[in-house]
């Protein structure tokens, strides 16, 4: 059976600035823990702390840029109509460079936890 969705929950979000982010799927608004769908909004500047977390996300970047950190490749910059694949066990920091901030969808399989996430200490 279908079941609709009708509005998302506002997660707390880590980083420098103000972020908007709203799950329609995960653990707070629906009690998934199989896979977690958020949307993101985040401004100019923002920085997250990194991570190293237990999940894959898959992200879709729907506006502005999105700057992708790892261990060991080159930071990479994903832009609209651009998506990029982060893997469980690996290190990665995210972040909104650009004037313009970034707007996203994140999918992460299983679900994002905070729990999970393993943020670097501040």
């Amino acid at each position: 059976m279908a079941r609709l969705i009708p509005s998302p929950t506002l997660v707390a979000a880590a980083g420098t600035r103000p972020k908007r982010i709203e799950e329609y799927v995960g653990h707070l608004n629906t009690g998934t823990a199989v896979v977690s769908i958020a949307h993101m909004r985040s401004p100019a500047g923002w920085v997250e702390p990194g991570q190293r977390p237990e999940f894959d996300e898959y992200t879709l970047v729907l506006a502005g840029c999105l700057r992708v950190e790892s261990e060991s490749d080159p930071p990479l910059d994903v832009r609209a109509g651009q998506a990029v694949i982060t893997h469980a066990g690996d290190w990665v920091r995210y972040s909104t460079p650009e004037a313009d901030g970034a707007d996203y969808v994140a999918v992460c399989l299983p679900a994002f936890s905070p729990t999970t996430v393993h943020r670097d200490p501040p």
